[in-house]
């Protein structure tokens, strides 16, 4: 069951992004992966069946969001940039979500 369904109304123009858009994955990003038991190929499908559940119209040097996507038997959340003049996504973080920081559901994140 996805528990990433919410509406996709989000600020970021993603209609550029294609089958042949880059994906990069910072050394940062690849650490946490590692501790957290996160593949290369887990990343890269959440960037494409994910949904956008929080947008980031205004981070600098780029925009970004919060993606969330389900997959073997688990939520994944990736944080990427977007970087449309070198047609590129920027894998900045990504984790399993818990109930501490996220509403049930996985969606919503805690105030």
């Amino acid at each position: 069951m996805d528990d990433c369904s919410k509406d996709t109304n989000f600020s970021i123009d993603i209609s550029w992004i294609h089958q042949e858009t880059r994906i990069v994955i910072r050394r940062h990003a690849f650490e946490q992966m590692y501790s957290r038991r996160i593949s290369e190929e887990e990343v890269e499908e959440i960037i494409r069946i994910g949904k956008i559940i929080e947008s980031y119209p205004d981070d600098y040097p780029f925009p970004s969001a919060l993606i969330c996507g389900y997959l073997k038997n688990r939520s994944l959340h990736v944080v990427a940039a977007f970087n449309r003049d070198e047609d590129e996504i920027i894998v900045i973080t990504t984790y399993e979500p818990d109930e501490i920081h996220f509403e049930s559901g996985i969606k919503r994140r805690r105030l």
